[in-house]
């Protein structure tokens, strides 16, 4: 395993650079399509978020990797290489599985312990896999990072300490009154209608909004959601959909603002809101969950509007308590690398065995034809006997060392004994080869499409 993340995140860089590097989708199938071109990656994939931009990659070489895979950050997200690497961290093999594992339990996150991220785990392996990039090393990685991320979460009382972006982004735009009795009665405005919004909505909902509108670029996306919220059973908050043409008219109307879309320019400009924020008896409220920002900075400026954006999340998010189930987290992390390193350890070591009793099979083979031409005579029983007896001695020889040498290299520091093997048994590194590419194919029919 020669896994290396090169990646900058809220605990690195301000947000004025993460929001520079952001990557729309469409630019991060590219940065994955050309991380493979590129000659030290095997396989990659992307986890990029409102807070964090990851590239992981399956490489031979790691000083060729971090300047391969960091030029392809800077050169996919727009920010200059020299600007951009000040703020990049490095993580190669366990200390890379651990840093994944950890952000898969919220340990990395902005908002300690929230459940979110495994939402977005799974869609990094999903592109990863849609455009066969990620390989047996990234898929097993993932699929076990998600597993990690809910065995903490059922586990742990790390849920108590994680909230979501969108509840934490609330408490801070209600300041010290309860989510539940600010909200109650508001009317709120939702821009946008992906995963985030979809949150947003739902908590407004919970919460005791009394209306909820819904804008989106996409009419049916905004309808969809506003039906689920409206309909019998649900929150039972009224809800219909806008177009984003009349968001300046719904603006007006608004209590409260949730703003999280995929635009690359301002959604909302500091003169609509200075407008809509005109001879209000209570604050414009705005929370602004995008990356890059939906809601111009400058309305942190304008009196009678109360801004809530990602900048102030991380600097409000750097003073919150740490949950004591945090310290049981660290362990299950620590214990899942380890278990997760032996795994890879020895399946690096299962094409050589596999490789050697192939070998031994052959050898058994050739001997049984070689005994059949001296001894014509032989019928089928006595020829049958021969032949098990032959293999039972080659099986027995060689239990003792493939068992042993599959314990050792479990360990640290165990691949040399893959090359020691195949040294000792003059194996055909093509034979070995070919055994890798089949349970690598194999691996890839298995996991394409499992997320």
């Amino acid at each position: 395993m020669s896994l290396l993340v090169v990646g900058l995140s809220h605990r690195s860089a301000p947000v004025s650079i993460l929001e520079r590097a952001s990557l729309p989708a469409d630019t991060q199938a590219k940065l994955l399509q050309d991380s493979l071109a590129a000659e030290p990656a095997a396989e990659a994939t992307v986890l990029a978020t409102c807070n964090r931009i990851e590239l992981y990659a399956d490489v031979d070489k790691f000083h060729a990797g971090v300047a391969e895979l960091s030029t392809l950050l800077a050169q996919h997200s727009g920010v200059g290489l020299d600007e951009l690497t000040p703020y990049l961290y490095v993580h190669y093999e366990d200390r890379a599985v651990h840093h994944l594992f950890s952000v898969a339990c919220g340990l990395d996150s902005m908002v300690v312990g929230e459940g979110q991220v495994l939402g977005q785990i799974k869609d990094a392996l999903a592109l990863g896999q849609e455009l066969h990039t990620a390989g047996r090393l990234l898929n097993d990685l993932f699929q076990q990072a998600l597993r990690v991320g809910k065995r903490a979460h059922s586990e742990t009382g790390i849920d108590r300490a994680g909230q979501s972006l969108v509840t934490f982004g609330l408490e801070q735009l209600a300041q010290d009154t309860a989510v539940e009795t600010w909200a109650r009665g508001k009317r709120a405005l939702v821009i946008g209608a992906g995963s985030m919004s979809s949150l947003a909505a739902a908590t407004l909902a919970r919460a005791g909004v009394a209306e909820i509108v819904v804008a989106n670029r996409t009419l049916a996306r905004a309808e969809r959601l506003a039906e689920i919220l409206a309909e019998p059973g649900g929150t039972g908050v009224t809800a219909r959909a806008a177009e984003m043409v009349a968001v300046g008219d719904e603006l007006r109307r608004a209590d409260v603002v949730v703003s999280c879309t995929g635009a690359t320019g301002l959604v909302l400009t500091g003169d609509a809101v200075e407008t809509a924020a005109e001879g209000r008896d209570e604050p414009l409220y705005l929370l602004d969950l995008a990356m890059p920002r939906d809601i111009d900075a400058a309305v942190h400026r304008i009196p009678g509007a109360r801004l809530v954006d990602i900048e102030s999340l991380a600097d409000a998010s750097a003073d919150a308590p740490m949950a004591a189930d945090v310290d049981q987290v660290r362990s299950i992390v620590s214990d899942e690398v380890a278990a997760f390193g032996a795994a890879q350890r020895a399946a690096h070591i299962t094409p050589t065995v596999v490789a050697l009793r192939t070998m031994a099979a052959d050898v058994v083979a050739s001997e049984v034809a070689r005994l059949e031409g001296r001894l014509p005579g032989l019928d089928d029983k006595q020829r049958a006997e021969i032949t098990q007896t032959v293999r039972r001695v080659v099986d027995k020889l060689l239990h003792a060392p493939t068992v042993r040498v599959k314990q050792l290299a479990s360990e640290p520091g165990g691949a040399g004994y893959a090359d020691a093997l195949r040294t000792l048994f003059d194996l055909d590194p093509e034979t070995v080869a070919s055994v890798s590419r089949a349970d690598l194919n194999d691996a890839d029919v298995k996991n394409r499409g499992r997320v």
